[in-house]
């Protein structure tokens, strides 16, 4: 059999050439299971398997005549074997070919998006246990909500990513799944047997059922998957370009020497790659609707998914392992301002520690209303006049007569946003699957 496998570029695994290596895979894969089942001879398909090759130019000028892919690559396969032509494609109709070779290059271009996943895994992990306790500010409809730490951002990005690998091992798996069933699945001229042994020996499960194809579903719940994988690695990335605005400035994409943002401005630094990644999450998502597209087919089977599928399963592989590698890249170079972050949680005078101080209120025997209308009117009179929330607090009689100096200085504590921290990183680092 031919060693199909090994750590390229998912581009190699689409390529003319490398398909037609994978239909040649399955039928010698069907050849090898008749011999298998005691209906071929072994010394015939042993040197048939010598005699069998292609050549690609030689099929597209075949196929300009007989306008069909699969039967200009058997008959370009068969004038290299002569009389041991008889064994080839026996009881198979095309569908066999395509679908099952379509799985073995999903199954490939798949082992390399989950090496891109373990990588950037890793790289996620390392950012975010250096960062445990860089103090920064955690935002809630982009308006600043309470501290946090950079850290604990970092680990909602690394639970995420091992959820969306554990998707799409699934979703990998359940697409492992090859057919050799004849023209409408009903094993006419060719035993379920047969079926079985070719899937053994390339790895695939036979389907359960299929109708010339294998239903399109399994290949719809795939690029789910992939669509899945880039719409958080947007996510992050949508994260990245905010934290990089010139108001903000808490993160920045690496920066080379000689690297230049503007032809304009010589002062700019672009998140561009992030906004890369945005865009092309886009392109991946409106692939996925395309196979979802592909499902309902007339009858048994027709062919109007095939034109799709030869666009969006290489274009979205090959698209989702660059974005992995290129995120992989920003977080290895991610540039971070710790100063920037704790500058930020203290704007306007502390006024997200409203909530502590609202609590604290309460505690001392006012009512919520009352006490959520004392710190509002301190905290937005900071907000809109650039003032000072703890300096106002301490001006306030409704406030200093029910809290000392002290206390108020003790809710302006930022290590009491921070007890629970470490819980939060023994649940992720204690789970990594």
């Amino acid at each position: 059999m031919i060693d199909r496998y090994s750590r390229e570029e998912i581009k190699n695994i689409w390529t003319l050439q490398s398909k037609f290596n994978y239909y040649l895979s399955v039928e010698l894969a069907v050849c090898d299971a008749y011999v298998e089942h005691g209906d071929f001879p072994a010394e015939d398909i042993k040197e048939l398997k010598k005699l069998a090759a292609f050549d690609i130019n030689r099929i597209d000028e075949i196929e300009r005549e007989v306008k069909h892919d699969v039967i200009a690559f058997l008959t370009n396969v068969n004038e290299n074997l002569g009389e041991y032509a008889k064994y080839m494609h026996v009881g198979m109709t095309s569908s066999d070919v395509i679908d099952t070779a379509f799985a073995l290059q999903i199954q490939d271009s798949g082992k390399i998006i989950l090496e891109d996943l373990d990588k950037l895994i890793n790289s996620v992990e390392t950012l975010a246990q250096k960062h445990k306790n860089t103090i920064c500010i955690g935002r809630s409809h982009g308006i600043h909500a309470e501290v946090m730490t950079f850290g604990v951002k970092v680990c909602s990005w690394l639970d995420i990513l091992r959820r969306q690998k554990e998707n799409f091992i699934q979703a990998l798996e359940q697409i492992r799944v090859g057919q050799v069933s004849g023209p409408v699945g009903t094993y006419s001229n060719i035993s379920p047997e047969i079926e079985e042994i070719t899937c053994r020996h390339l790895g695939l499960k036979p389907a359960a059922i299929s109708t010339q194809i294998i239903a399109r579903d399994y290949h719809a719940h795939f690029m789910q998957a992939l669509a899945l994988i880039a719409t958080v690695i947007e996510q992050f990335a949508t994260e990245i370009r905010h934290l990089q605005r010139t108001e903000v400035l808490e993160v920045e994409e690496g920066f080379g020497k000689n690297q230049k943002g503007s032809s304009a401005m010589p002062h700019k630094k672009n998140p561009v790659l992030s906004e890369n990644l945005c865009g092309l999450s886009r392109v991946v998502r409106a692939n996925s609707i395309a196979a979802l597209e592909n499902v309902p087919l007339w009858h048994e089977r027709d062919i109007s998914h095939s034109s799709a599928e030869r666009i969006i399963f290489p274009d979205s592989l090959i698209l989702v392992d660059f974005m992995l590698s290129r995120f992989n890249n920003i977080v290895e170079n991610l540039v971070v301002h710790p100063d920037n972050m704790l500058k930020n949680t203290e704007k306007f005078g502390g006024i997200v520690f409203s909530q502590k101080v609202l609590l604290t209120l309460i505690e001392k025997g006012l009512t919520r209303e009352e006490a959520y209308r004392i710190v509002q009117r301190n905290a937005l009179d900071a907000f809109e006049n650039h003032g000072d929330f703890k300096k106002n607090l301490l001006n306030d009689k409704d406030v200093t007569s029910r809290l000392t100096a002290n206390e108020i200085d003790e809710i302006f504590d930022k290590q009491e946003f921070l007890k629970n921290i470490n819980t939060i990183y023994e649940r992720i680092l204690n789970n990594r699957g």
